[in-house]
């Protein structure tokens, strides 16, 4: 039976928004629409965008519904960011860093993840009034920023704050503080295809993406119907945090003395670990630890054969380690046995691995 570790990059889909989903697309109807049809999709859509502002803090109207949390961190990062200095943290994902494009500063982070705010403070000093993009919890590591703080100096300097909360929502409460915030369905346990970008009370921005006037002008194009229903009810789903945390602590535990712990001395959210296997290829581990039944990913990438040291883990400080890091993040639905399990076959690797280099 195989073990699925790999919920930040997408969560298994949950019983309630597979209900939502199969509904909306029953009723069908454009939301647009002026009949009793598109009345009834508009009703559904609109109901889905109270329920997301609800459980995350913003009012309905100032909820941008998109395609996913990639369309709308650009969407922010474009449109916030216009006539705006960009400042993103080195850790940011990289839909941020892309929508950001080259002329961003690059925001440091200090040896446990976490955004350098001194820095920070010096940049947003140092020049004219700025966008400053820094995730509520990194999708590598889970090590979650101090956003209370960075949003009271953006404050300080006149500059805007955007947040991708795209890993964080739904698996801690979102700080309040962010002029704006990015969340996707299937990581809150809906379906691909929906996303949502979160205003502050009073801030505008144009659209990204012209056409026929959806979403009060801000996001053109047809909503996913669907998949919005699908998200809005993924994210009323109950909270796994407290179970998840006793079993991520549980494979830390098991770990100790033979592998880092990226992060370790941060906040960090409470399904996630990156587990570094010192002299280890992070690829190496995740396709044996494939070929065992048990599901994770790579915390560096591989291109062209190569194997290429993660960003997020070098942007730590931690070398030659950033190539040789596994992320193992918790589904809401992971079993109660799973730490035992994911150690038992780490464990396994571990020692078979060891001789292999020997």
């Amino acid at each position: 039976m195989t073990l699925y570790l790999d919920a930040n990059a997408t969560e298994p889909l949950r019983p309630t928004a597979r209900t939502a989903v199969l509904a909306a697309l029953d009723a069908g109807g454009n939301p647009s629409a002026i009949h009793s049809t598109g009345r009834a999709a508009r009703r559904r859509l609109e109901e889905a965008r109270e329920a997301v502002a609800a459980r995350f803090g913003a009012r309905p109207g100032d909820v941008v519904f998109t395609a996913g949390g990639t369309e709308a961190n650009a969407l922010a990062v474009h449109g916030l960011g216009r006539g705006r200095r960009v400042l993103a943290g080195a850790t940011e994902h990289p839909a941020v860093l892309a929508a950001a494009g080259t002329g961003a500063e690059v925001v440091p982070v200090l040896g446990d993840g976490r955004a350098d705010l001194a820095a920070l403070e010096r940049m947003l000093a140092g020049g004219p009034p700025a966008l400053v993009c820094l995730m509520a919890a990194n999708n590598e590591t889970g090590v979650i920023h101090p956003i209370a703080e960075a949003a009271s100096l953006c404050r300080a300097y006149g500059a805007l704050l955007h947040m991708d909360a795209v890993q964080a929502a739904g698996r801690i409460a979102l700080p309040e503080e962010a002029d704006s915030w990015a969340i996707s369905g299937h990581k809150l346990g809906g379906p691909p295809g929906a996303g949502a970008l979160l205003l502050r009370a009073g801030l505008n921005l144009p659209a990204l993406i012209a056409g026929g006037g959806q979403e009060r002008g801000r996001r053109g194009g047809t909503e996913p119907l669907p998949a919005i229903a699908g998200m809005a009810a993924a994210a009323a789903g109950p909270g796994e945090a407290a179970r998840l945390a006793a079993m991520r602590d549980r494979i830390e535990a098991g770990a100790a003395g033979l592998a880092v712990i990226a992060g370790a001395g941060a906040p960090r959210l409470p399904n996630t670990s990156c587990i570094i296997l010192p002299g280890v290829a992070s690829e190496t581990q995740v396709i044996a630890l494939d070929l065992a039944g048990v599901r994770v990913s790579a915390g560096a990438a591989c291109s062209s054969g190569k194997v290429a040291r993660s960003p997020v883990l070098g942007a730590m400080g931690l070398g030659a380690l950033a190539g040789c890091g596994i992320r193992v993040s918790l589904p809401w639905n992971a079993p109660e046995d799973a730490a035992e399990r994911f150690l038992e076959a780490w464990s396994a690797m571990r020692v078979r691995l060891s001789k292999s280099a020997a």
